[in-house]
């Protein structure tokens, strides 16, 4: 099928990933696939949920939010408490970030990664869990150069791409009207090491078959891969 911005059906859209974009976040990056664009920025505090204090481990967590006009109608902003897409949403990119991170390494502290959507044309939240690892890198980087943990508490890098099937075709990283027309749809968290995080796959239409699954699996990893390549170089350019 012709896609409406002319990718191939196992085609990325354009991305960008501009690392230490914000000036006095411990860690930032400004990530774009496409029309897709999120700010996401890690902040370090000293201190550990309730649940977690006298442990001697950390914790990462995450805020998510659409300013009113990153989407073609104005999104009313969410004054006091997060709605249930907001807060499912919260939850993936927390998940995502502590997959990948020794906890225990990071003393009695808390990264917090708020993630920003400028722009919204369909995969917002992998774009965010895909920035939100860059800028926790630069955080946790902060951290062993002032000699408050002694090395990286990185297992794997983390990423995450959509997939579909749309028009009886398999798709990678849907934009907005692919996925609002989409008969499945698939949101893949992988880590560097080739493991799943989370899959998040529902039929619109027919169910599908675990050959279909198989086959998405296997696009999306071809698509995550390209974004840790991605995160690398991203990464690479604050060395000098």
């Amino acid at each position: 099928m012709l896609r409406s911005d002319g990718r191939d059906n196992d085609e990325l859209r354009p991305v960008s990933i501009i690392p230490g974009f914000q000036s006095y976040a411990e860690g930032s990056a400004l990530i774009e696939l496409g029309q897709t664009k999120v700010i996401c920025a890690a902040t370090v505090e000293n201190r550990v949920p309730a649940f977690l204090k006298g442990e001697g481990g950390g914790w990462i967590t995450a805020e998510y939010a659409m300013l009113p006009r990153s989407t073609t109608t104005r999104t009313p902003r969410e004054e006091s408490r997060a709605g249930g897409r907001t807060h499912e949403i919260q939850r993936i990119i927390g998940r995502s970030l502590r997959a990948v991170i020794d906890l225990n390494a990071l003393g009695e502290r808390t990264l917090i990664v708020d993630c920003d959507v400028l722009q919204a044309d369909g995969g917002t939240r992998t774009a965010a869990i895909t920035g939100s690892y860059v800028a926790l890198v630069q955080a946790l980087n902060k951290l062993v150069a002032m000699g408050l943990i002694p090395s990286l508490p990185i297992r794997s890098a983390v990423a995450a791409t959509s997939v579909g099937i749309v028009g009886g075709e398999q798709l990678l990283d849907l934009c907005y009207d692919e996925d609002s027309w989409a008969e499945v749809d698939f949101n893949v968290v992988m880590t560097s090491e080739g493991k799943f995080v989370e899959i998040q796959g529902t039929a619109e239409a027919s169910p599908f078959s675990k050959q279909t699954i198989d086959s998405l699996l296997a696009l999306a990893q071809r698509g995550i891969e390209r974004l840790f390549a991605a995160q690398k170089a991203a990464l690479d350019s604050l060395k000098g």
